[in-house]
This record gives C-alpha cells, sequence and structure tokens, in this order.
C-alpha cells in the first residue's frame, strides 16, 4: 500500500506545483524596449520681450518615442509644434533699435530634441521588475533643434533641453506622463530681433533666447523584452 502512495503523492505534488510555477508566470508582467506615443500642452516664450514664465503661453502639441534600457534610464526623442507671441509693450524697456515702435511678434516655432532620461525610483507595474513603482519622477537633459517661421525671416538653430516630470504606468502598455522642460536657444533671434539693447555680447548663451514647454503625454509600449536572456539589450 505504502509502495502504491509514493508514486501518487509524486504525481500529485508535480502536478501542483507545475500549475503554480504557471500561475506565478501568468502574474509577471512583460517589459517592453520602446514606446510611442503624443502630447499636448503649451509653450511660452523668455527673452528681450519677456521674462514671465506664465505670459503669452501658447498652445503645442508633441510626438514622442522612447528607447527604454532598463526600469532606471531611456532615451526620449520628441518633435514638438507650437507657437510663439510677444510684444516690446510687455517688457517696459526702451530698445535704441526699435526707435519707439510697438514691435510684436507671433511665430511658428517646431523643436526637435533627444533626451536621456533617469528615473529616480525603478519604473514599472512591480510584477515585471523586482521593486518597480507605477508611479516615479525623472529628470531630462539632451540636445535639439529649433526652427522658427517668422514674418519677415526664419531662424533655425541648437536648443539644449533640460526637463523635470513624473510618469505614471495606467496599465503594463500605457504611460501617462507630465514634463516641465526650458530650451535653452543658441540664438538671439526667435523673437525676430537681434540685440535690441545695441550691445555686443560673447558666450554660446548669453543673451540669448529661450522657451519653456509644460506637456502632458500618453504612450503605448511595444517590442517586448526577452524575459530569459538577462540583457537590457533584447
Amino acid at each position: 500500500m505504502k509502495q502504491r502512495l509514493n508514486p501518487i503523492l509524486r504525481l500529485v505534488i508535480m502536478t501542483v506545483f507545475m500549475f503554480s510555477s504557471l500561475a506565478l508566470l501568468a502574474q509577471e508582467d512583460e517589459e517592453y524596449r520602446m514606446e510611442i506615443g503624443a502630447g499636448v500642452g503649451v509653450t511660452g516664450y523668455l527673452g528681450d520681450f519677456n521674462s514671465s514664465l506664465t505670459s503669452n503661453l501658447q498652445p503645442s502639441a508633441t510626438a514622442v518615442m522612447r528607447k527604454t534600457f532598463n526600469p532606471y534610464m531611456g532615451l526620449k526623442a520628441q518633435m514638438g509644434y507650437g507657437k510663439m507671441k510677444g510684444k516690446a509693450a510687455d517688457a517696459n524697456t526702451y530698445y535704441p533699435q526699435l526707435n519707439g515702435s510697438k514691435y510684436e511678434f507671433d511665430n511658428t516655432l517646431v523643436n526637435v530634441d533627444l533626451s536621456y532620461e533617469y528615473n529616480f525610483w525603478p519604473y514599472g507595474t512591480g510584477r515585471e521588475y523586482r521593486g518597480a513603482k507605477p508611479l516615479t519622477p525623472f529628470i531630462a537633459i539632451g540636445l535639439g533643434g529649433t526652427f522658427v517661421k517668422g514674418k519677415e525671416k526664419n531662424v533655425f538653430t541648437a536648443n539644449i533641453p533640460i526637463g523635470v516630470g513624473v510618469k505614471y504606468k495606467v496599465a503594463p502598455r500605457v504611460n501617462l506622463g507630465i514634463e516641465w522642460a526650458m530650451h535653452f536657444s543658441l540664438s538671439d533671434e526667435l523673437d525676430g530681433i537681434k540685440d535690441p539693447y545695441n550691445i555686443i555680447s560673447n558666450g554660446a548663451f548669453k543673451n540669448t533666447d529661450c522657451y519653456h514647454t509644460l506637456q502632458v503625454t500618453l504612450t503605448y509600449s511595444f517590442m517586448p523584452k526577452c524575459r530569459t536572456c538577462h540583457n537590457d539589450r533584447y
């Protein structure tokens, strides 16, 4: 009797172990290598004719693609489109180059940049990476290009974006984010006027125009990583 029970008991234990392993595997979420999505928000000009973060904010939209290296780090490429407005009257400053004229501008802005992102906490559902959090703050820094279309002239220049934000994983494949970024350009002509003080300045960022963006994005994750490769590249 004892010899008959041992094989049966062994079979029961193996069956329970197999189904338990399958259940645990089913509860694990995939890790994904890529994200794609879009966002909406506002853009603000900062330069000779405006020094306030809240003045003349204009609507903007962006397309986003992100390469995820691991739960802490990623590389984000984005392309944004918006408007940039301002006028000399808002500055309450006399500019010799304008000779008292009521200068104002309404330009179109196109921004393309590539940024490195670092999450302060490992980002994920918690079921694909031990200790991962569905909510994490992050910082970003990169390099980009800025194209501004004005009434009289167009400007193309480089910019350095520096941003902070928060990501929230709504679902295993759906990510919600909000980010504020300052774009430091290498040009003083985003507003159409160069050196309105008629003062020669030196240095890459001295007396140059900037703009900031506040964006809410929604992205979709795809390209699952290999679970058994133990390598962030796969």
